[in-house]
């Protein structure tokens, strides 16, 4: 097994065959690699080949108003020959052992096939909704005079803006998760998305980057990012000006957003799509019991078992974590404690995943603990 950072060629072959269409001509990529430069790659290799690659990106994510240090997994990949043998267990193993060492509390990763991730500790976070709509049924925000201003340029020069915005959210939203420096700077250098940018009061209140796909077709906005009822209203009156250039409006939205709520005889269509293997939902994980503070009232002995990380019993007693040789209240399985963290499921559920055994008085307290909460991830790696 072998430790990269950086200069990540002797594996791109194994990642482009995994990811991209294939045989490829060229150098699959190896124009990205500057972006990648902060990674931690581990390869499993013989004789020169790669079998093996697991990726992290050093991340940062918001959990329950805690900016945590987070480890995207990202570039699963093993050689078709070598497939089945156990080498992305070694090394996923190894990898979260070594940047949860470094300080990395939680992980999150786009999964191939749910189930097989669920057995490293990972549970399942809402899949990003994609609302789609005409702009024509907007037109009442056309006379609508609105308090605020709009900016629109391309992410070239509006990145450090976007940049500024996203890391704000990340300090206020849960589950929000960003890029490090080096990765994010890969928006600003494509420089293939508009940017269009709401102020209110002078501070940044919405963006959203987009392209639009040709004449009479679809303006795509990757995520539409707002904080107030306001800010997203300026957002949709400017889509709203592109009616005579574009038939619809397809856009990226959190989980809990309600489009059909937006206006007035607004006609949606708002889904969230799964599929193995190319649009799973994300997934996240605990890497620490340190990732639990901050959870609200309630006092529960809880045994995380089967799990090299956070394996053991503790006294969760509102924000303090601390080890504990009770005898524990309710027992999880790492997917259920993170499963609970994260807010994606109630205690009563847990069973029924096979996540691990809940008393009704432990399934009080740890309701109490963690409330229902709608993470969204955001960052797509």
């Amino acid at each position: 097994m072998h430790q990269l950072r950086g200069e990540t060629q002797p594996f791109l072959p194994l990642q482009a065959y995994a990811f991209e269409a294939s045989p490829a001509d060229g150098q699959p990529f190896r124009d990205y690699l500057p972006f990648h430069e902060g990674n931690r790659t581990l390869v499993v290799e013989d004789g020169g080949t790669a079998l093996a690659a697991v990726t992290g990106i050093p991340m940062r994510q918001n959990v329950r108003g805690t900016l945590h240090r987070m480890a995207g997994i990202a570039g699963v990949a093993v050689h078709p020959l070598a497939r089945r043998q156990g080498y992305v267990r070694t090394l996923l193993t190894q990898l979260l052992r070594e940047m949860r060492d470094e300080g990395h509390t939680v992980s999150a990763l786009y999964p191939f096939r749910a189930s097989f991730y669920e057995r490293f500790g990972y549970v399942g976070l809402p899949q990003r909704r994609t609302v789609t709509f005409a702009p024509e049924d907007l037109g009442h925000l056309l006379r609508a005079d609105l308090p605020g201003e709009l900016a629109w340029e391309r992410i070239g020069t509006g990145y450090d803006t976007y940049r500024a915005f996203t890391q704000r959210l990340a300090a206020e939203r849960h589950g929000f998760a960003t890029f490090p420096d080096f990765r994010a700077a890969r928006l600003r250098e494509d420089d293939k998305h508009w940017l269009v940018t709401a102020r209110v009061d002078g501070q940044v209140a919405a963006a959203a980057l987009y392209q639009i796909t040709g004449f009479g077709a679809d303006l795509v906005v990757d995520h539409l990012l707002v904080t107030t009822p306001l800010s997203r209203a300026l957002l949709l009156q400017f889509f709203a000006r592109h009616v005579d250039q574009v038939a619809r409006i397809v856009a990226g939205v959190p989980a809990d957003e309600i489009p059909e709520l937006w206006a007035t005889d607004l006609g949606t269509h708002t889904e969230a799509r799964t599929r193995v293997p190319n649009s799973n939902a994300p997934m996240a994980r605990v890497l620490s019991v340190d990732a639990l503070a901050g959870s609200g009232p309630g006092r529960v002995v809880v045994e995380v078992v089967d799990d090299p990380f956070i394996a053991g019993t503790y006294l969760l007693d509102g924000p303090t974590v601390t080890p504990s040789d009770g005898v524990p209240d309710a027992t999880l399985r790492a997917a259920g404690l993170s499963a609970l963290v994260y807010g994606v499921l109630d205690p009563d559920e847990l069973p029924l995943r096979g996540f691990g055994t809940v008393s009704p008085d432990a399934g009080a307290q740890l309701r109490a603990l963690f409330p229902r909460q709608v993470p969204y991830l955001f960052a797509d790696f």
